[in-house]
């Protein structure tokens, strides 16, 4: 079958199309920008077509051939404007897709009982707008335990920080996840088979206060969960934000998601589906910590694209830069390695301290700070999140491109160009910002000082630890 997968750089999207690969699907991405697939083991083997859903041109474009779409995108982190926009894109969608056979759109439980929350409202109307103009199949999920999944590492951030917990009392609310490898069985299975409207997946129900009880549990920690009856969701997204990785764009929705139960009735899903026995939610923790551990993540909630523009370094015009070099006495390989590992455990040098303190300035004025740590401790992919950087370009062993996406008055960038020279590697790095207006210049200049001890640590230390195993040799400066 060929098949146009949607929102491939996200965390179902990124996992879904090697397994379509393997069961011989011929498969099409649809990216708005194609460096964030460039280095995806799977790239080499789907066609790429670069567009928005929002935009009918590069969407029938991106849809002629197909026979078949999965629909795996929402505007959530896009800003106030999400439901107007998702709905847009599902009407252009709709519109392009007469001709295929059928689409599976992944959206999320709905509440039996009260509003629901504008979230949840919004991946509904979706589905009707779907299944209303399109042969389709809605498969419904709570939330996605995964490693890299925004819920599961919400608990898993919320268990190993607090000892002590005061959720709101909606925790005692009776939810149902599904684990991320049975909800890709399910996309996988479902494309096979005839449009089947509304199924509803989910594993075993229990309450968010259990769900933290179970992951606390796995990994031998003691915790103390106190409901408590005064929290709105308003705020307890603000305790989500501060505590965990989880931005406010996506904390709001996930505590408003559980103020009234979400239970699937999954009789169709096991009608139509036997073959796929979901896991419990404990097999799918235990799961999600081992990837975890062993650093086998795949890819996390914020691989995709974020609610910033999307932008690339293009010129050295107008920007005030720092330039260093370093002759690193190590094959470029052995450089790019340390370089390529910065983040996340490892941390940022011996000035580690300031940038927790600029992470922590930046989280309490809504950033991401360096809360989101990294996907894998080495491995890099285009367009992933590193702490509060985003990689803009990564090619090994020759350059690593740092996009800043923490809250400043203008645009940074940090990279780094790997050049043999002689018996070694001459490693240049360059901070690299584009201003906005007087506040943007004079951030710069006041900080400049600070940057200069940092970024000089910085370059030292990646020199340091590519020729660690030969001691002697000392770096020099160029």
């Amino acid at each position: 079958m060929r098949v146009l997968v949607t929102g491939a750089t996200g965390y179902i999207g990124g996992r879904l199309v090697p397994l379509l690969l393997e069961r011989g699907h011929s498969v099409r991405v649809l990216v708005r920008d194609q460096l964030r697939i460039e280095r995806r083991p799977w790239v080499d083997a789907v066609e790429v077509a670069v567009g928005d859903l929002e935009d009918p041109v590069s969407t029938s474009a991106a849809l002629c051939g197909m026979d078949g779409a999965y629909y795996l995108v929402h505007s959530m982190a896009a800003g106030r404007d999400f439901p107007q926009r998702d709905r847009r894109a599902a009407e252009v969608f709709a519109a392009a897709a007469q001709h295929l056979q059928h689409t599976v759109y992944l959206g999320g439980l709905q509440p039996r009982e009260g509003s629901g929350t504008e979230h949840l409202a919004s991946r509904g109307e979706v589905g009707e707008i779907l299944r209303a103009r399109l042969p389709a199949t809605e498969l419904r999920a709570g939330p996605i335990v995964g490693s890299g999944s925004a819920s599961f590492e919400m608990v898993r951030y919320l268990v190993a920080r607090l000892p002590v917990m005061t959720p709101p009392r909606w925790v005692l609310n009776t939810i149902q996840p599904v684990a991320v490898r049975d909800a890709l069985s399910y996309l996988c299975l479902a494309m096979e088979r005839q449009p089947g409207g509304i199924i509803e997946i989910g594993s075993k129900p229990l309450t968010f206060r259990e769900m933290l009880q179970v992951v606390a549990e796995v990994q031998d920690f003691r915790r103390l969960i106190l409901p408590v009856p005064v929290m709105t969701p308003t705020l307890a997204a603000e305790w989500i934000h501060l505590v965990t990785p989880i931005p406010r764009s996506l904390a709001g929705p996930i505590s408003q998601g559980i103020i009234h139960p979400l239970l699937a009735d999954t009789q169709r899903a096991e009608e139509l589906f036997p073959e796929v026995k979901p896991i419990s939610y404990r097999h799918a923790v235990t799961l999600a910590l081992g990837k975890v551990t062993r650093g086998e993540v795949e890819t996390t909630w914020s691989g995709a694209l974020g609610e910033g523009p999307t932008y690339e370094f293009t010129a050295w015009e107008g920007l005030d830069r720092e330039i260093r070099s370093l002759f690193v006495p190590a094959a470029p390989e052995r450089v790019f390695d340390s370089l390529s590992s910065l983040g996340g455990d490892r941390g940022w040098g011996p000035w580690t301290w300031a940038w927790k303190a600029r992470g922590l300035i930046d989280q309490l004025a809504g950033g991401p700070g360096l809360r989101r740590g990294r996907r894998h401790p080495v491995d890099l992919l285009p367009g992933e999140a590193v702490d509060f950087w985003r990689v803009e370009k990564v090619n090994p062993p020759h350059l690593l491109r740092l996009r800043a996406e923490m809250k400043l008055p203008g645009r940074a960038w940090l990279q780094w160009e790997v050049l043999p020279e002689g018996d070694g590697t001459r490693l240049v790095q360059s901070a690299l910002f584009a201003p906005l207006g007087v506040w943007g210049h004079l951030y710069w200049n006041a900080l400049y000082p600070l940057h200069k001890l940092i970024f000089a640590s910085l370059l030292a230390m990646v020199a340091r630890d590519a020729v660690e195993s030969n001691p002697a040799v000392t770096p020099g400066i160029g």
